[in-house]
């Protein structure tokens, strides 16, 4: 019992050291248990220098992903694989008319002949077309094979006899660009089957010429042909086009304006996340890389409400 008692008996002065040890300790306690001690400040993710800090990482992995892009080189598109095809965006349909013709041990010699064996559009043949490489004595031949054609073409008249007879001329139905018919664009030198069918193609996708500047644009249409087309046919009535607001349409709506591409969609649709709406069209100058001297025709199809 003695043994026990000298561990507990401590003198008035050890015991009041002991309670106030013990009252320190609850305080600090309390002080713990209450006391929030979280950062209170928080960053506001939508303030400029975020924005401006994550648009930068935007722009850099946009750089990176451009870079990583395999590059294109010339080739021969007889010898286009399912792969390289697929790479080229032409559809497992494309690929197969073009396989299948040479199963039969053909070669297509020019772009026109490839395009009519896989029958790819006018926008992807203008894209990978640039790319062709054809051998040195298939594009002499074809440029001899042109020639001989432009000067058969130019004989515009028939010898009968010992006289020349003029070919009989199609009596134009409309003079006004956007009624005129196929058989009214070949009355113009230089203007076939070929072209008068792509412009009338042209046209319908873009509902119709609002700029005597458009025509240009159809694939294959020399300058010249073009002038002489626009010294008979006249915008003399605009098309009614249906335009889309731009602060809501969809994505894949805005990919519809022949004049965008997936890029610049991206970008139309990054800038009016940024400002929430558009107040005026004309914002769409103020993104980063857009194709001002495009603007008065990308506008035709587009407009802020």
């Amino acid at each position: 019992m003695k043994l026990l008692k000298s561990h507990f008996w401590y003198n008035k002065s050890q015991r009041n050291g002991i309670f106030l040890l013990v009252i320190i300790i609850l305080i600090f306690q309390a002080i713990i248990f209450f006391t929030d001690f979280s950062s209170e400040g928080k960053i506001d993710m939508n303030s400029p220098e975020v924005v401006a800090f994550r648009n930068q990482i935007d722009s850099l992995k946009r750089i990176e992903l451009e870079h990583r892009k395999p590059k294109r080189y010339p080739f021969n598109p007889n010898y286009i694989t399912d792969y390289k095809g697929e790479q080229l965006g032409m559809s497992l349909n494309e690929i197969d008319r073009l396989l299948t013709f040479r199963k039969t041990n053909k070669f297509v010699n020019s772009k026109e002949e490839f395009q009519k064996v896989t029958k790819v559009s006018d926008t992807l043949l203008n894209k990978i077309a640039p790319y062709f490489k054809f051998p040195d004595w298939v594009v002499e031949r074809n440029r001899n094979q042109q020639s001989s054609i432009n000067t058969i073409t130019s004989k515009t008249k028939k010898y009968r006899g010992n006289s020349y007879h003029n070919t009989p001329k199609h009596i134009i139905t409309s003079t006004d660009i956007n009624k005129a018919s196929q058989e009214d664009f070949k009355t113009i030198y230089g203007v076939g089957e070929k072209l008068s069918e792509r412009i009338i193609k042209y046209r319908s996708k873009l509902q119709g010429f609002s700029l005597n500047s458009q025509l240009f644009e159809v694939w294959g249409l020399k300058k010249d042909v073009a002038e002489k087309v626009l010294k008979t046919f006249k915008i003399i009535e605009k098309p009614i086009i249906k335009k889309e607001n731009v602060n809501i349409v969809t994505f894949r709506q805005l990919l519809k304006n022949p004049y965008i591409d997936y890029e610049l969609c991206k970008k139309i649709f990054d800038y009016r996340d940024q400002v929430a709406e558009l107040q005026d069209i004309k914002e769409l100058i103020n993104i980063e890389g857009f194709p001002v001297d495009k603007y008065d025709r990308i506008v035709l199809y587009l407009v802020a409400e």
